[in-house]
């Protein structure tokens, strides 16, 4: 082709590009585009919180009083050295019984559009009241927990000072959200979208080319690379019919709160930040590596057989959005 190229411009007088060229270098041009073009956004450098009301939160986040066998706390399935989720297919509540999904990250969770997979809870005080009274997850009942809660001088004393009603289930849920919206994690990434190209490694920026090139960015976008919107599970291939077990409850995503047939599947996108950490991946808790999920994501969000190269430069590119807990994450 080339060889042919070069001759045709040889015997002409104007060295007239073939079409074959021209499309080629529209293709090149057309990548070269879609590279420049920053579609997440740097996670802000701090988030205006009550710091008092962040640490008092921070103690319920870790305390198993709130659970109605004081076995589990919040931290049980959202462990901050695992990336604010956990090292399970799916929660385990109290009594040992095992939930329906996987838990997802509590860090920069202030910045999801909604709560939950399949977002019934519509911010994190919302979303932080629901696991209290779930039966399978910490199975307790809230006035009890604000009675045992109650029974804490040093509680009694903090939360008298920063809510005028002291103990109720609305003042423990706003502090246990004030604590989860502190938890911003600014990464190499954050300084290489403000500016820093030397924040990130050549092989972290291919990766993030061939992120968006292949269409991960129509839906991991914004400042958690995920967050802000529902999609389908199996949008172009059906993951369930081939992922080889029953579709459960938890599988119908949105369904469940909206009972709108067309809501079928579709999951809040999750975030893709400190993704490294996670594991296991997808709601499901299925994928072990982010190597696989990445090739699931291909083949059944995008229609695409990705190659082993472009998966791996896309984890290379993930890689670099595991960032630093703030100081003051852990007691």
């Amino acid at each position: 082709m080339i060889l042919a190229a070069a001759a045709v411009v040889g015997c002409t007088k104007k060295d007239t590009p073939t079409p074959a060229a021209e499309e080629a270098a529209a293709v090149e041009e057309e990548k070269q585009a879609v590279a420049a073009v920053e579609l997440i956004e740097p996670l802000p450098e701090s988030v205006d919180v009550n710091m008092d009301k962040v640490l008092l939160g921070r103690s319920l986040f870790h305390d198993t009083a709130l659970s109605g066998d004081g076995t589990v706390a919040c931290v049980t399935c959202h462990m901050l050295d695992h990336g604010g989720a956990e090292p399970r297919k799916t929660s385990t509540g109290i009594r040992g019984q095992v939930g329906p999904i996987n838990s997802p990250t509590v860090l920069n969770a202030g910045f999801n559009f909604v709560q939950f997979w399949d977002g019934r809870a519509k911010d994190l005080q919302e979303q932080a009241a629901g696991p209290v009274e779930n039966p399978i997850e910490m199975g307790a009942k809230w006035d009890e927990v604000v009675e045992r809660l109650r029974k804490n001088a040093e509680y009694v004393a903090t939360f008298a000072k920063l809510y005028k009603d002291g103990i109720t289930k609305d003042s423990v849920t706003d502090a246990i959200a004030e604590y989860e919206k502190s938890l911003i994690t600014p990464s190499r990434f954050d300084q290489f979208l403000r500016g820093d190209e030397t924040a990130i490694t050549d092989a972290e920026k291919s990766g993030y080319a061939t992120f968006k090139e292949v269409g991960c960015a129509a839906c991991h976008i914004g400042v958690g690379a995920g967050g802000n919107m529902f999609q389908k599970m199996g949008l172009v291939n059906d993951y369930f019919a081939d992922r080889g077990t029953p579709v459960t409850e938890a599988d119908l995503g949105r369904f469940n709160v909206t009972k709108k047939a067309a809501d079928k599947y579709f999951f809040k996108v999750p975030t893709l930040r400190n993704v490294e950490l996670t594991s296991p991946y997808l709601h499901d808790g299925s994928r072990a590596t982010l190597e696989e999920t990445v090739q699931v994501m291909g083949k059944y969000q995008l229609g695409k057989d990705l190659t082993d190269a472009q998966v791996n430069g896309i984890v290379t590119f993930l890689k670099s959005l595991t960032g630093e807990l703030p100081t003051h994450a852990n007691p």
